[in-house]
């Protein structure tokens, strides 16, 4: 009998921490349009890319960007799907604001 409540003790406790656990410990911010890059940069310091994209320099390349295909549809003004959208990649390389 004693055995039985130790492991029924055991596995409650075990499911408690589990569930305690797969909270996220902060929240990703959701996509939205930056009013500039010094915007951006508050929250994304290294810019925002698609998938696949390469910085276009001829200097040393960021590669440390956000990589977001959402968050870059945002605020690189191409469909203009997106109240109050700029376009932040002005050189057109797939990353938005990027800065070593």
């Amino acid at each position: 009998m004693r055995i039985s409540k130790v492991i029924i003790s055991s596995l409650a406790t075990a499911a408690l921490l589990l569930t305690v656990s797969a909270v996220p410990a902060t929240a990703a911010p959701s996509p939205k349009s930056y009013k500039n890059c010094a915007e951006l940069n508050k929250v994304y310091p290294h810019g925002v890319g698609k998938s696949g994209a390469r910085d276009r320099t001829s200097g040393k390349p960021v590669t440390n960007f956000k990589v977001s295909n959402t968050l870059y549809s945002y605020n690189d003004g191409g469909a203009k799907r997106h109240l109050g959208e700029r376009d932040l990649d002005r050189d057109n390389d797939g990353i938005a604001c990027e800065k070593l």
